[in-house]
């Protein structure tokens, strides 16, 4: 089995100045890196959807 960790994608991304600022703040409250809480945020969307397509 692989360690999901070496097999992570780069992905370009592009923020507005203000939601960059703002997700720097929620990251820092959050003691991650910026890169850390977007995967954080991107993951739970991710598990929040599939939970809800289970209930349909």
């Amino acid at each position: 089995m692989e360690n999901k960790d070496k097999d992570k994608k780069q992905v370009p991304l592009r923020l507005s100045s203000s939601l960059w600022k703002d997700l720097v703040a929620w990251s820092e409250d959050d003691f991650r890196s910026l890169n850390g809480q977007i995967e954080y945020l991107l993951t739970e969307c991710v598990k929040n959807r599939k939970k809800s397509k289970e209930k349909q």
